[in-house]
């Protein structure tokens, strides 16, 4: 298998949410559900801010990474959410209905400013990077983030920060740390999930 990376077009979204869906199948945007992934995903492909890209099969064209995030973070998912509210609405109904308790926390995602570290509006946000489980050891994630990275520079970003899981999550916290991403900051979630914020500074 030959892969190579491309840039994320709507055309890769069906296999996007599927990539998402294997990688993080407990998560909460996994539980929003595959129309509501299709809309987030979707989003970085057309917007101007938005950047990503894919991992591909250079015959097959089938997807098994993905990276996105949006190079100004600032406004940027409020204003998605302005554009196309009815959308997310709708593709959140679902899970709503499965669980009503989730509506606050629907609520603090759909407003989630990306929380950029202290005097550093000028770095982008990695808001997802997601790989299929079956074909993780092949160096995606690192080609991925070089992408991202390397995109970011182009447009005269000064870094790129991020937040994963702190606990029960040490494998990704050093995947991140052997990239060169420096822990930035901790802090705990209202729903009591631990988090780390890292920063990679050009």
């Amino acid at each position: 298998m030959e892969l190579c990376v491309a840039p994320i077009s709507s055309d890769h979204i069906r296999q996007v949410v599927q990539v998402h869906i294997s990688a993080f199948p407990n998560f909460f945007l996994t539980f929003l559900g595959p129309r509501f992934l299709g809309e987030f995903y979707g989003s970085f492909a057309v917007d101007p801010v938005g950047i990503g890209f894919v991992s591909q099969d250079v015959q097959t064209k089938q997807v098994y990474g993905v990276i996105v995030g949006p190079f100004n973070p600032a406004g940027y998912f409020k204003r998605l959410l302005k554009r196309r509210w009815y959308v997310f609405c709708t593709a959140s109904l679902t899970a709503v209905l499965k669980k009503p308790t989730v509506i606050l926390r629907l609520f603090r995602a759909v407003f989630y400013r990306g929380d950029a570290p202290s005097g550093r509006q000028d770095i982008s946000l990695l808001s997802s990077i997601a790989v299929s489980p079956d074909i993780q050891t092949k160096g995606i994630g690192r080609t991925l983030i070089a992408a991202f990275l390397d995109e970011v520079k182009k447009r005269g970003g000064k870094g790129v920060f991020l937040t994963t899981d702190a606990k029960d999550n040490d494998k990704v916290n050093r995947f991140y740390q052997n990239l060169g991403f420096k822990l930035e900051s901790s802090r705990v979630t209202p729903e009591g999930r631990e988090m780390n914020r890292y920063v990679f500074i050009f």
